[in-house]
């Protein structure tokens, strides 16, 4: 029988499973440890800090397992498909603490690789794979949400420097992020082609962040102002006027990460626990041990079902995306796929919680309950982040289905 390296594999995850026990913060180990929340977003500020999470982080990020398919040139580990996929299932198997949670690593790295010069992967990607910088996207405007390329923001070339005028909404944490990935304009004679792709320091004078405050309570969301900011002009990313290729090529990746993290079945509210389970303490169990109210339990194994479904699809998705040039239009069906049954999840969560899902604090309710409470409201924002549902309909039918216009 041929060898088709099932051997390799096997003794790669024996490897991987025995560095990931050793080199676990002990800190971490203990679940009732407190650490800083934010710490798991690195950046800046945590540069020499001693929290575990950031040791671990550190651990991590030497190997190239903060983004194990990346060359070895820039500071990743240069695995195969396969590999890097080990790496994953061993972080999920052992309950470990996710290294790093990056928008550099999700999205602008992978840009990066394929639209960056050499100069701007050696600058940008050792820091993003070491969680030296956290990074903020800027894309949506207040007249430019759905309608991406109606986008003003200024970008002027001054010879030497671009100077840039604008405001940008709906950027997450901006308020605590070190660098922006930007789409500004470049060209106010054209539209879509008079986009261009930028990056931003945001310590530059001129830049300023005002975080919005959501209904959940959070505020992850910022309004960010640039007012006669410079920036050199090796912070342009691909060619001038040429950003709109590059948005939409980082938008497949956004929702490829959006969608990757409802695949489990954890969306909004999952951290209230499972539903079969929720159902059964709430409701109780009928004769046979099952929930007793027949319609929500028929509701919830669907859903449960769907998630199932959703996650095999993403796995399927993602290997077909590491084996050629990147996500495709697919991400649009996922993400619209993915938005619809966490809300879902989220709507049938508080159903089930019932009148312990309306509280806002107090003795009278569970740490679990009112955070159940806050990621239904804050599940709201599913159909809407990374390219709206309505949106991303339209994607499907042009891109995927190759429908007409209508007229």
């Amino acid at each position: 029988m041929a060898d088709f390296g099932t051997s390799e594999l096997d003794a790669f995850r024996t490897e991987v499973r025995t560095w990931l026990e050793a080199n676990y913060p002990a800190e971490l180990k203990d679940r009732s440890a407190t650490t800083d929340p934010e710490a798991t977003w690195g950046g800046r500020a945590f540069i020499g800090s001693t929290d575990p999470q950031i040791t671990w982080m550190r651990r991590v990020a030497e190997k190239g397992w903060t983004a194990p398919t990346w060359p070895t040139s820039v500071g990743g580990a240069g695995l195969p498909a396969d590999k890097a996929r080990i790496v994953e299932q061993e972080l999920v198997a052992g309950r470990y603490n996710a290294p790093l949670a990056s928008f550099g690593v999700w999205m602008l790295g992978p840009v990066l690789l394929e639209y960056g010069n050499e100069a701007q992967k050696a600058e940008h990607m050792p820091d993003i794979v070491a969680g030296n910088t956290r990074w903020c996207q800027g894309y949506s405007e207040p007249g430019a949400g759905s309608d991406l390329a109606a986008l003003q923001t200024r970008c002027e070339d001054k010879g030497d420097h671009w100077l840039i005028n604008g405001q940008k909404v709906w950027t997450s944490y901006a308020n605590k992020a070190d660098w922006c990935f930007c789409l500004v304009r470049t060209d106010t004679s054209k539209k879509h082609e008079g986009i261009s792709f930028v990056l931003i320091d945001m310590t530059s004078p001129g830049v300023e962040t005002r975080p919005i405050k959501l209904i959940s309570g959070e505020s992850p969301f910022c309004e960010t102002f640039f007012t006669d900011v410079k920036i050199p002009k090796g912070n342009l990313v691909g060619k001038v006027n040429g950003g709109w290729e590059i948005a939409k090529r980082l938008l497949q990746y956004e929702r490829q990460n959006i969608s990757g993290g409802f695949g489990g079945g954890g969306g909004a509210g999952g951290s209230a626990g499972d539903l079969g389970q929720l159902a059964l303490n709430y409701s109780g169990p009928d004769e046979t041990g099952r929930v007793s109210d027949r319609d929500l339990r028929q509701r919830i194994t669907r859903n449960k079902m769907d998630f199932q479904c959703l996650g095999l699809t993403i796995n399927r998705t993602a290997a077909e995306a590491r084996a050629s040039n990147g996500p495709s239009a697919a991400t649009s069906i996922i993400k619209y796929a993915a938005a619809s049954f966490a809300q879902e999840r989220s709507e049938l969560m508080i159903e089930t919680l019932g009148h312990q899902a309306l509280g806002w604090g107090g003795d009278a309710y569970s740490p679990a309950e009112l955070i159940a409470t806050r990621g239904w409201l804050r599940s709201k924002g599913n159909s809407i982040e990374g390219g709206t549902s309505e949106v991303n309909i339209n994607v499907v039918s042009k891109r995927v289905l190759g429908l007409p216009d209508l007229k």
